[in-house]
């Protein structure tokens, strides 16, 4: 849901609607504290959003017997606000049934109310009163050495949440997961991460939420990554207003180019963005972007994904007009594209 175009009119209906919905929320749910809270020792810090974590139990069809589905895919989330759990896209992606293990050992129902791969964060939603949100913090007021908890419980047992203490190792980090999409602004920790873990919280030590575990470098050891609670706060909203992430306008359709897309469309570039659907009119358009045209830079930053392509052109502090290299039938091109506005 990265290109929607909406009536004027519409739009500000949308915006009500949309500050009205956040309004209902709990101020708790989602307001980092105006002030650094108090520090608490490990176990009381885990004590604090330990009842917030949930196990993810993700179901597909198995392909051998299509009347029957089993655990595709085992892995953490929290409740971020009454009723809602965000978790990792990837844990849930492709799932024809999910089931949510809640800290007093129920196993209810679950279903994603909105997904975004780009950041690679979900929303289930269960219908279930009584769950208590995770308390936020602000991953902006990290600083490297200092002491996190990462918390996940994948296997569903009562009271069986898993718990490893590190430190922040690295702040801003950027990796390319299985996905294939970028994940920007990460925070680096030697906090061991299972697998199970992850859409689990990465935790202070005043018991807030400071990141969202995703990934492990699979050929080193105790190096994880979390989404950084500051960037996800938005995405999460989004996704349980409107069911997805609502980005800028292009006017066009990007895709990343994988092997099986320069086969396709008989690309001479291997890497990069394929610009597809160019809207007559458009600002693409405007800027002489043409179907086929594959961008492989914006300004400096070299591109290889969607997430690139999206993080190059909403960059703070950018001039309003980006260089984009293009590569069009083999000929290097260079074009200038207005950059969109962000929300």
């Amino acid at each position: 849901m990265w290109m929607v175009r909406v009536d004027p009119f519409e739009a500000r209906v949308l915006c009500g609607v949309f500050l009205l919905v956040l309004a209902c929320l709990p101020v708790s749910a989602w307001a980092a504290p105006d002030a650094p809270p108090k520090t608490l020792s490990v176990p009381d810090a885990v004590a604090e959003v330990l009842p917030s974590v949930v196990s993810v139990m993700a179901h597909g069809p198995v392909r051998a017997t299509p009347t029957q589905a089993v655990p595709s895919g085992s892995g953490s989330g929290f409740v971020i606000s009454p009723g809602y759990i965000l978790t990792s896209n990837h844990l849930v992606a492709g799932a024809t049934r999910l089931v949510i293990g809640l800290y007093d050992g129920r196993l209810v129902p679950g279903r994603v109310v909105g997904r975004d791969f780009l950041t690679d964060l979900a929303i289930i939603k269960v219908e279930i009163e009584g769950l208590v949100p995770a308390k936020l913090g602000s991953s902006s007021r990290l600083r490297i050495g200092e002491t996190v908890v990462a918390i996940g419980n994948p296997l569903a047992i009562k009271g069986g949440a898993t718990v490893s203490v590190g430190v922040v190792s690295a702040l801003d980090r950027a990796i390319v997961p299985p996905t294939g999409e970028t994940l920007y602004s990460l925070i680096q920790s030697d906090a061991a991460i299972n697998p199970g873990n992850s859409g689990g919280p990465l935790v202070d030590l005043s018991g807030r939420v400071v990141g969202i575990n995703t990934a492990v470098a699979p050929a080193a050891q105790n190096i994880g990554y979390a989404i950084a609670v500051d960037e996800a706060v938005p995405v999460a909203q989004s996704l349980i207003v409107r069911g997805g992430m609502l980005r800028p306008l292009l006017g066009f359709v990007p895709v990343t180019v994988t092997s099986s897309i320069v086969a396709s469309f008989g690309l001479d570039a291997e890497r990069g963005v394929l610009v597809l659907r160019v809207e007559s009119g458009g600002p693409a358009f405007e800027a002489g972007l043409r179907d086929g045209d594959v961008i492989t830079a914006v300004d400096v930053t070299q591109i290889y994904n969607m997430s690139d392509l999206w993080h190059a052109l909403l960059k703070d502090g950018s001039e309003p007009v980006a260089r984009l290299s293009v590569v069009r039938k083999a000929t290097q091109e260079k074009i200038l594209l207005r950059r969109p506005a962000a929300k």
